[in-house]
Order: C-alpha cells, then structure tokens, then sequence
C-alpha cells in the first residue's frame, strides 16, 4: 500500500496551489488515511471496478481508490485541482493510465469516458442529494456505492416511511437503490473542521421500477406530494389529476386520506401509472 495524503501534506499542497477551501464549493479535505480505506472497503472496491470520484479535491480518497481500483475516473469541478490531481497521483507511484480527471461540474454530468462500477465520494454538503440523483439516473452501470454527507442527509436518504426525515430524496434514490446507514465520521478527520457531522451511506442498485415515462410520472407525484407533505394525498395531487383525484388513487389501491410521508417508492409508481392513465385520457 502507498502513503496516503495526511494533514500536513494536505495543508502544504493546499498553500502551493494558494487555496483557501471555500464553503461554496462544499471544500473540507478528509486527512485521515484511516478513514480513506475505511470507506474504500465498505463499497467493496475491487481490481476490476471503474470507480467514480466526485468531488475529489487534493486527493485523500482518490489515492485510496487507486490502491486497489482498476481504474479511477475523478470528476472536479476546481481547475486548480483538477491540475494538481494526476501530479499527485503520479508522485505515489501510480501510472497515468488509471487516473482520468475530468474538470467538470458534477451536477451536469451526463456521460464519461469510461463506464463506472461504483461510486466513492465526499460529497459537497450543499449539492450531495441532487448529484446523488444525477449519477444514478445517468451512470446504470454503478452497481453500488458509499457516499459520505452531512449526517442530517444520510438520515435522510437511508429513512423508512412513516418517519420525519422521510423525504423525496428518498422516494427518488429509492426508485433505483437501497440505502443503508453505514457508520459515522468524526469532524476532526476533515480540514478545515466542518461546523456540522458527517455519515456514511451505503447504496446498492436494483432493477428501475419502470422505464423512463413512468419513472417522471412518478417523480412528478412525489414532488407534488412533499410539497404539501402535511396534506392529504388527495388534497396534494389535485393540481396533477384533477377533479377525479380520489378515484385514481383508489384504481391504484392507495388511501386518498393519507399523506406522502407514509408511501413507499413503490405506491408512489402505482399512482405514478394513473397520472400517466389521466394524461393520456385528456
């Protein structure tokens, strides 16, 4: 194994890039080696995966991947970074070929050169739900992943129905993964310090619940749902189905009386189903 980045190397190339992390661009560096593989290991990273990399920064993860990945493809949206990344990467040994770095905005990212098996990410606190959404809808060959967020965002990515972190987040990441809590992260491990905490959250991908129609159909609902999330859900879809409401959520074996809070993805896409039924009846 190589030496991974510690605090003092992520300090001294931080100054010779004369960076200062910003809030904005969501910039605290992970400097404990410890917690690099930790998160490498839980994805279960393996020497055939294509691994995908948001947000690497100086290259704490990104080295931890490269140690037992067949391939790393980096996506940064900081220049600077984006530069120093193979620089670094090729100073630990590693050849040029297993480290592509793309300087890119996460949040449009549509294609990549290569076809990824995984992610591994520390991701922004301010975007980490909509990339999340982005990378799953776009990149079907990631099989799983492990994505480290605030911790108020893992709860609720990983919450059940009937629960108050319970969200569309949720419902939408749920339409192509499970998600499971996978541990904590110290703030201590990060530079700067974070003002809030951080988790661990492990997905795994199943099979879509319907094809690309059915699928914004249903996101429609959810939006609409969670929208007015203290309404009843004949009340919070009205706007999408109209007058006859109460009679598609029944057709699709849901109680119009209850609320969004309480739907699984799956009774989201039966109701997902009449909207597509009404809209086509118009």
């Amino acid at each position: 194994m190589s030496d991974l980045l510690g605090a003092a190397e992520i300090r001294s190339l931080a100054a010779s890039l004369d960076l200062k992390p910003t809030k904005k661009l969501g910039q605290n560096f992970v400097v404990d080696a410890n917690t690099c593989r930790k998160i490498v290991k839980l994805a279960q990273v393996g020497d055939q995966d294509i691994a995908l990399e948001i947000g690497p920064g100086l290259g704490s993860l990104t080295l931890a991947l490269l140690e037992v990945a067949k391939k790393v493809v980096a996506v940064e949206i900081d220049e600077r970074l984006a530069k120093q990344l193979p620089i670094t990467a090729a100073g630990r040994g590693f050849s040029d070929d297993k480290l592509i770095v793309i300087n890119h905005d996460a949040m449009d990212l549509t294609k990549l050169p290569n076809n990824p098996t995984v992610l591994v990410a520390n991701l922004p606190y301010n975007i980490s739900v909509p990339v999340l959404l982005t990378v799953l809808e776009h990149f079907p060959t990631i099989t799983r992943g492990v994505v480290m967020v605030q911790s108020e965002v893992a709860q609720r990515l990983a919450a059940a129905p009937n629960n108050k972190q319970y969200g569309s987040p949720t419902v939408k990441a749920n339409w192509w993964t499970s998600l499971n809590l996978s541990g904590t992260v110290a703030r201590s491990v990060f530079w700067p310090v974070p003002n809030v905490d951080s988790a661990l959250v492990r997905f795994d991908r199943h099979s879509p619940l319907g094809n690309e129609s059915e699928r914004l159909a249903t996101f429609a609902i959810i939006d609409h749902a969670f929208a007015k999330r203290r309404k009843m859900m004949r009340s919070a879809l009205t706007q999408l189905l109209g007058a006859n409401t109460q009679e598609y959520l029944l057709a699709a074996g849901i109680d119009p009386t209850i609320r969004g809070e309480a739907l699984s993805v799956d009774q989201f896409f039966q109701i997902g189903k009449q909207l597509i039924k009404h809209n086509s009846n118009k």
